[in-house]
């Protein structure tokens, strides 16, 4: 069985008239958004940046109505209804607050924080606002992840045992580049090591040890890590991230009753096998998704606000405060410290 899918997600019914976007810092990953943003027709209302020629160049990028030369200026845009926040990880805090206490909703890149204390802070001053607060992981809302957990919870892998996955890219190596700077939470953990962490929560559930191993580059952040993590259901997960080095980046959830095999980059709009034991393919799936694929974590918060919730379901923002824990034990452990203690 092949099941070819082209946009499928939680929700693909909304109209264009959802929540009007503000993008905050449009650097790489803000291109990217905003360009999926425009792919499902959605409102992009302003950017704002700390220099204004770079504000204005994206907003002309991207037909953009409001270009703002600062973040204050952002978050205090009527327009602006829900901000995205593409800053480095060190500045996620900071401008989620700005945008929470001027009252928005805000999506935040992954990962969400640079530690799990951030995390909190961020949690109980949107629950405070009453307003939605939600990390920008978007593999989670992808229509192949989507599947997959519709064949979890059917139980068509029997027990599941175990999940193994990579993040593995050659990645520049400039002791002055953010992913090498430690004051802006480099390393390859809170880059790449993200998605194959929360991706194991997501299928196996909260974790009850974590186990790494790695190496450190010369500016004393992670290069190289190695992660086992037990599971309170007993399932075990082995993941592996690397920024000096291109691996698969494939995936698998091994159950007693058969396997679940995700091509690379299995974190983007990919193909997946369902195999039996004696290596037969059960149920084949084809991703055909427009763009990279970010709308549809988009389309989900727009959701989410159109229905008053504050908090998603595919992923909780307890959960994303879990996953920030878990990073933090693995970062103690390979001895990687940011500046302030952090």
């Amino acid at each position: 069985m092949t099941d070819t899918a082209e946009g499928r997600s939680p929700e693909t019914d909304l109209s264009v008239s959802g929540p009007r976007w503000g993008i905050l810092a449009p650097g790489g990953i803000a291109h990217a958004f905003a360009s999926d943003l425009r792919t499902a027709g959605r409102r992009i209302a302003a950017v704002g940046s700390r220099r204004a020629e770079a504000a204005d160049a994206f907003a002309a990028e991207f037909d953009i109505p409001h270009a703002h030369g600062s973040y204050e200026d952002l978050v205090a845009d009527p327009d602006v209804d829900i901000v995205y926040v593409a800053s480095p990880h060190s500045h996620h805090l900071a401008h989620a607050a700005l945008a929470l206490e001027a009252g928005k909703h805000v999506l935040i890149e992954k990962p969400v924080t640079l530690d799990a204390d951030e995390a909190i802070a961020i949690r109980d001053l949107a629950a405070g606002r009453g307003l939605l607060a939600m990390e920008a992981m978007w593999t989670r809302y992808l229509p192949h992840m989507v599947r997959i957990r519709e064949l979890l919870a059917d139980g068509a892998l029997g027990q599941i045992r175990t999940v193994i996955a990579d993040h593995t890219q050659a990645l520049p190596t400039d002791p002055a580049h953010r992913l090498n700077a430690l004051e802006l939470g480099g390393g390859a953990l809170l880059d790449l090591g993200i998605y194959p962490v929360s991706f194991a929560v997501d299928v196996l559930g909260p974790v009850r040890v974590a186990l790494a191993t790695g190496r450190l580059g010369e500016t004393g952040a992670d290069n190289d890590v190695a992660i086992a993590l037990a599971h309170d259901s007993g399932a075990v997960s082995s993941l592996a991230v690397s920024s000096r080095g291109a691996g698969p980046n494939a995936a698998h959830i091994v159950g007693s009753d058969a396997r679940i095999e995700i091509d690379r980059v299995w974190y983007t709009p990919t193909s997946f096998r369902v195999i039996e034991p004696d290596g037969a393919v059960r149920e084949e799936y084809v991703s055909q998704v427009e763009g990279r694929g970010m709308q549809f974590q988009a389309l989900y918060a727009e959701r989410l606000i159109a229905e008053g919730a504050t908090d998603s379901t595919l992923l909780p923002f307890e959960q994303s405060v879990a996953i920030m824990r878990i990073l933090d034990d693995i970062r103690a452990q390979l001895g990687v410290v940011y500046p302030k203690g952090r």
